[in-house]
């Protein structure tokens, strides 16, 4: 039975599968692979009625390419150790938590993400995370669980062996790129629709124009997404009157 990750013809090969109704035993045993990791595989990206194989293959890629980005040093130093005003830096956190939490996200949710955001170190442990929030470490896992499923963090181990969680320049396409999922699986749901009401009735054709709609949107969001993400890595170019001083 291969192992390793899966490749991108598998992954197409999974979309053709759903798109026949196979079961995920069906479609393991025909790729030979385990049912867990095709279970696993469909979930993370989408769910059967919205899963894409290019988009699930980027994704996968991505977490990849984070991994190796993270390569976290084992320092003694603090992780909130700014350089700049603290009470500032603490007050800014509150505000991104406000934010992030008048955008839909859980309260713990937008604590942890706010958190590692603004965190100097390359990451922070779990145990790191519950002494700065104060709050219990199921209440930590439990954000970093939501967090993870929506591509908002990544984890690494550091050279201790311990698991460290961060952000990295990505964030924001990968949370588009999640984005772009989600809305595809609305549009997925809503032909369901059609099939059940009637395409000829009110309801049906309601559901019709959405799925369409949101088909759109979904292909916007990400093409969009993978044209302007060199502007993540891009350094921010210096300003007349900071060149003019460094003459």
């Amino acid at each position: 039975m291969p192992g390793g990750r899966l490749t991108q013809q598998e992954r197409q090969q999974i979309a053709l599968g759903l798109a026949d109704g196979l079961a995920y035993a069906e479609i393991a045993r025909r790729l030979d692979r385990p049912t867990s990791t095709i279970t696993r595989e469909v979930m993370r990206n989408g769910g059967p009625t919205a899963y894409r194989s290019d988009l699930a293959h980027r994704a996968t890629e991505r977490r990849a390419q984070r991994r190796k980005r993270a390569a976290p040093r084992d320092s003694g130093a603090s992780p909130w150790a700014y350089e700049g005003d603290a009470e500032a830096v603490r007050e800014y956190g509150e505000t991104l938590t406000t934010v992030f939490m008048q955008s839909g996200m859980p309260a713990m949710m937008a604590r942890v993400m706010a958190c590692l955001l603004i965190s100097d170190a390359r990451g922070l442990t779990a145990a790191e995370l519950v002494q700065r929030l104060e709050v219990s470490p199921a209440s930590v896992s439990k954000a970093i669980a939501f967090l993870e499923s929506q591509d908002l963090v990544g984890r690494a181990r550091d050279e201790g062996r311990r698991e460290r969680y961060f952000v990295d320049d990505d964030i924001m396409y990968d949370s588009m790129m999640a984005s772009a999922r989600s809305t595809a699986q609305v549009a997925e749901t809503a032909r369901q629709g059609v099939v059940v009401l009637g395409a000829d009735t009110e309801p049906g054709v309601r559901l019709e124009n959405i799925g369409r709609f949101l088909d759109f949107v979904s292909e916007s969001i990400a093409r969009a997404a993978d044209q302007a993400r060199d502007i993540l890595h891009t350094k921010p170019v210096a300003s007349g009157k900071d060149a003019e001083g460094g003459r």
